[in-house]
């Protein structure tokens, strides 16, 4: 099941992809355990999608995650997973602007398969985990890399991510998927730049979900961008980039340089 999150009539809606293109609305939200259909439907080409997500989401991001990442930049296999937040400020809607900070001179792409969690989970078992995941959906972790060197080399990884529209995410959720088993491609500018398969994965969604769980209570809507694949690389004002994961669809976002 394919679920979107739309601007209808000037309030957000969730809505269920349908055959032929349209989409049916649900009476509430997924992240209230609400998935009751309602009678309204919409092309889905019509409608104006927003990060499919609740308002203000928690952003969790995984550094270091894919093998072929990890053997490009010549760093060891980490132990655990290297964790960061991005704030909510960052979400971006399909479709949305990246904005290219001013003054910066380094900003990266970074595809990724996203987690959606849909159930609250507090020291959940790994053999569980998944069972807390609303779906799945695809995510660009936009990385401002100037800043985020400087930071790593003092132990830690924040502002480089954490810019406004830092955190594109969508289209949709895909609730039936096994995420260790997906085709993930980023493309620039229609040229293909990133592909990787999440069973190259380090620390997969399950062991993820588990190893967060143990200090913070998940809550529905929270986003878990589980770490890019090889190929990551600079975007410029003008350009176009491209999240495509087999099974949920592709993420486009242009990106803008930033106006006083």
């Amino acid at each position: 099941m394919k679920i979107y999150k739309f601007l209808h009539e000037g309030r957000a809606r969730f809505g269920v992809l349908e055959d032929g293109g349209t989409v049916r609305a649900m009476r509430g939200s997924p992240f209230d355990g609400d998935l009751a259909l309602g009678d309204e439907r919409w092309r889905l080409d019509v409608l104006q999608l927003l990060a499919p997500t609740v308002e203000r989401p928690r952003i969790f991001g995984v550094g270091f995650n894919y093998r072929s990442h990890i053997l490009e930049t010549g760093r060891p296999l980490p132990d655990i997973p290297p964790l960061f937040m991005k704030p909510d400020t960052s979400l971006l809607a399909p479709g949305g602007a990246i904005v290219y900070p001013r003054g910066s001179t380094i900003v990266h792409y970074e595809a990724e398969l996203v987690a959606v969690i849909g159930r609250r989970a507090r020291h959940v078992r790994q053999e569980d985990a998944l069972a807390h995941v609303l779906g799945y959906t695809c995510g660009n972790d936009v990385s401002e890399r100037t800043i985020q060197r400087q930071e790593m080399a003092m132990g830690l990884m924040t502002l480089g991510k954490a810019f406004d529209s830092f955190a594109p995410i969508g289209p949709c959720i895909e609730t039936a998927l096994d995420p260790g088993a997906l085709r993930l491609r980023g493309r620039l500018n229609g040229t293909q730049v990133q592909e990787g398969e999440t069973a190259d994965l380090l620390f997969g969604v399950d062991a993820l979900v588990a190893y967060l769980s143990r200090a913070i209570t998940l809550l529905p809507g929270d986003l878990i961008m589980t770490g890019t694949p090889a190929g990551v690389g600079p975007l410029r004002p003008g350009d176009r980039v491209e999240v495509e994961i087999e099974g949920i669809g592709t993420l486009v976002n242009d990106v803008v340089e930033e106006r006083a």
